[in-house]
This record gives C-alpha cells, structure tokens and sequence, in this order.
C-alpha cells in the first residue's frame, strides 16, 4: 500500500509545512529542534530539495498543533449522491432522506481515506444491461445466470453477496441499522461509482436478498433507487430486480433439482421443505417459497398459504435444523460498524498516524467506542511483531 506521500510532489508537502509552521509562529530552528533534526534538514525539506518521512510529519503535526491528515490531505472527492434520490420523483419519509445523507457521508468518508492512503479502488462491474422491452422476467433470468458465470460462481449457493459486491466488483458497501422498513439504498454516481446501504437489522438472508436486488440496478446502471415496503412492483426497474435477485440466490436449474429431491415422495409442500430448501440457499423462507411459485414448481399463493394457516416459524426452523441452524447473526451484525475493506482502510490509516481517533470516528459516522473496538479488532489481528512478514508491493 501506497502513501500519500508517494501522490504528493516534496515541494508541495513542503510548502505545506512552512505554512503550517509559520500559523504557530515557530522558528525554523525550534521547529528543528522539537522533532530531533538539524535546521537544515527542515531548511531542505520545506524547499522540497529533501523528502520529509512519516515519521517525520507526525512528528511535525504534533508540534504545529495539526494533524497529518490536514497536512497531506488532498482535494477530497465530493460525493453527491442525495439530488440522485431527489430526482426519483417519489415522496420518502425522513427516515428515508436520512438514510439516504448517511450514504452521501459514508462514500465520500471512504473517498477521502482511500486519497489519504494512496489507494485508487478498483471497479471490476459486470457489464451493462439495458431493460429491453417484452417480458422483464424473461431477461432478468437470463441476466443473472450470465452475471453468475462472468463472476465464476458456477450455480451453487451464495452466502455472502456482499463480500461479492465489495471484493469482486468494487461496489462501496455500507451496513447500518436502519427503520425497519427501509431494506436498502442504492446510487450510481461517475466520482464515487455505485455505493449501497443496507439494512444491519435485517437478518442476514434478507441481507442477501437485499444485496441482490440492489446488484440488479447495477447491472441496468439504474442512477438511484430506495428499496422499502413501498417498492412498487408495477415498475419494469423494479420487476426485473425482484426476479434478478431471486434468480441469483437461487438459479433456475439448481433450484429444480433441489426442490425435486427434497420433495420427493411428497404430494404436497410442507413447512419442513420450505426451511431444508431456504436453508440450502441462504435465503428467507419467504424468499424461497416465491422463487418455487415464480418457477411455477409449486401454485401461485402458495407463501400466502403458509402465512394463512400459521405461517412458518423460527421455532420449526429451529425443530427441523437441529445443530445445523446458522448462528443467530442479527445483533452481532448490527454491532459491526463497517464493512470488511472499510475497516481495514480505517485501520491502516490509524496505524500510519494519519487520523485522529475523532477524525477517524466522523468519517465512519461512528461513535468513539465502536471506532476502538474496530481499531482493537485490528491490532489482534495484526500483532504478530515487527518481524510479521512485509508486502513486497
């Protein structure tokens, strides 16, 4: 990993730091003297004739009452993705436009640590598919099967979309609790490429889904789209995502042969096929009820069968499951503050003393004690010593 100071010209980080010593009224020479080098050698650095270390600019930022991040930062990248969701044209609650400037603030954080880091983040998105006209079921089917392949998936299951999202295709990825009625947010800008919040509260399969669903207006380069209890299902965008998703978790051909062997002897669907075939998939058990209806391998209202007569329940999930059942993630989930690649920014920018701890906390729109424990997280996973063994590149 780069540093900024590898982005940055020596005259320009020292003309920075002249600036600085000058606002505080230091002397060249006491400057010198605080941080342990001969006049000179500050003399040199200002004029850019010598490069300044970072150790040497903490050393500095302390002194001069600053921080390295104000030192060396560089023009942050602005995101601007609320007039995206403005222009959506639909009437949201607050809490809808709240989520929406928390998304705004999480991109443009992680703008400014990738540029405080010299890290360039990598977009590898699949490639566009316009909505064509005729039956959208039709193309999302055929859209996420092609988008499984071009990732090499191959057509098992997915336990982990987001991890997908953000590794493999470089989509910023932000999990937050949010009102239970949001699912998730997504938008498409040119500076910060495509940014999605979603919903920690939410159990992780609907999480999946979720992700799915948002990955399907990736795929169109829909520009923004809220993703709550009011999605309206008449609208094309919106029917193709529905069915993208579904078909992404669960793909057509595997799906057939799953249902066809958990069910076989039976005449009928029963509870304890909906949460073996849910199970499988990593998806809720509504989720995998209306993917069986879609691929007509079971009647059309079958889901509101079940929810009918009883519906099917946590307790008969954890019946049929025995052992196998997945922890309960729900608050552990909500309790992670960032994603996997965030944190690790986070951290290392921590550890290179270029954020302060509230600096750090205000970019993440954390509080101070889960910033710690993020930090803490880090350094157990990085204290084997100095003698660790180092990146060559």
């Amino acid at each position: 990993m780069t540093s900024v100071l590898d982005t940055l010209n020596p005259q320009q980080v020292g003309e920075r730091l002249r600036i600085a010593r000058e606002a505080v009224k230091l002397k060249q020479q006491q400057a010198a003297d605080a941080i342990g080098v001969a006049r000179t050698t500050l003399v040199a650095i200002e004029q850019g004739q010598r490069k300044v270390k970072l150790e040497e600019v903490r050393a500095l930022a302390q002194v001069y009452r600053s921080s390295v991040n104000a030192l060396l930062r560089q023009e942050a990248v602005h995101a601007d993705l609320l007039p995206r969701f403005r222009k959506l044209g639909r009437s949201y609650p607050e809490a809808v436009d709240r989520a929406a400037v928390l998304l705004n603030h999480l991109a443009q954080g992680e703008c400014e640590l990738e540029n405080l880091l010299g890290v360039k983040r990598t977009q590898n998105y699949p490639p566009e598919r316009m909505i064509m006209p005729g039956d959208v079921r039709i193309q999302a089917e055929q859209d996420a099967l092609e988008l499984r392949q071009w990732l090499g998936l191959g057509m098992g299951p997915i336990r982990d979309v987001v991890g997908i999202l953000e590794m493999q295709l470089g989509v910023r990825v932000y999990i937050r609790p949010l009102p239970s009625e949001v699912s998730g947010l997504f938008a498409y800008d040119h500076a910060t490429g495509a940014c999605m919040l979603i919903n920690a509260a939410h159990r992780r399969t609907r999480r999946n889904a979720t992700a799915a669903h948002e990955l399907a207006h990736l795929v169109t380069r829909q520009t923004a789209e809220v993703f709550d209890k009011t999605t309206n299902d008449d609208i094309r965008e919106e029917r193709y995502a529905h069915v993208f998703s579904r078909s992404f978790l669960m793909p057509a051909r595997t799906a057939m042969e799953q249902f066809k062997e958990i069910t076989a002897g039976a005449t009928n669907l029963t509870r304890r096929h909906v949460i073996e075939l849910a199970h499988l998939f990593g998806v809720s058990r509504e989720f995998a009820v209306r993917r069986l209806e879609e691929l007509q391998l079971v009647r059309a209202g079958a889901w509101d069968w079940f929810e009918k007569n009883g519906s099917i329940t946590d307790e008969q999930e954890r019946d049929v499951l025995g052992d196998r059942l997945p922890l309960d993630d729900d608050g552990e989930s909500a309790r992670q503050p960032t994603t996997a690649r965030l944190a690790l920014l986070a951290s290392a920018a921590w550890k290179q003393g270029l954020l302060s701890e509230g600096q750090l906390a205000d970019l993440l729109k954390i509080d101070r004690v889960e910033l710690r424990r993020l930090l803490q997280d880090g350094d157990a996973e990085g204290s084997t010593g100095n003698d660790a063994p180092e990146l060559l590149a």
